[in-house]
């Protein structure tokens, strides 16, 4: 009996050894609503880098979401993209001894500006990313639940 209990204890710890849990840092990953309800971005993994674009946002109901476009972007060239789809945060690295994505960029369409991007995950499941300029304490963060 004990001998049993031994080698399924052994074997369920090489399932887990094996990468039947996904790492901590894709815990990101997925559909993320913001506090406001007006926008939604799906995390997504490139490389070992995370990116986050457009799914669904709320602004004027006179105008469809697939007709907005990227008008305020300080390349001429970029303009006409639509904003539906687009990625606005890019880069983010996960690191596992503070349990945070850091080291990304956020664009915000309504104005055309870029700026730094760091994210974590609060105790109660939210997602909050916070655009800075080059200073931490210079941000604003937002808030966002999982869908």
């Amino acid at each position: 009996m004990f001998k049993g209990l031994v080698i399924i204890l052994l074997i369920f710890s090489c399932l887990l050894s094996n990468g039947a849990t996904p790492p901590n840092g894709d815990r990101i990953l997925g559909k993320w609503v913001s506090s406001e309800k007006n926008l939604v971005v799906q995390v997504y993994k490139s490389g070992d880098r995370f990116r986050g674009k457009i799914t669904w946002y709320k602004d004027d109901p006179a105008k469809a979401m697939d007709e907005w476009t990227d008008k305020h972007n300080p390349d001429p060239a970029l303009r006409s993209r639509k904003i539906l789809g687009m990625d606005v945060l890019r880069d983010l690295k996960y690191d596992p001894k503070d349990d945070v994505w850091e080291d990304g960029m956020i664009y915000e369409a309504k104005t055309g500006k870029e700026y730094n991007a760091s994210a974590y995950i609060d105790k109660q499941g939210i997602l909050r990313v916070k655009g800075y300029w080059h200073l931490k304490i210079f941000g604003k963060t937002m808030t966002f639940r999982r869908l």
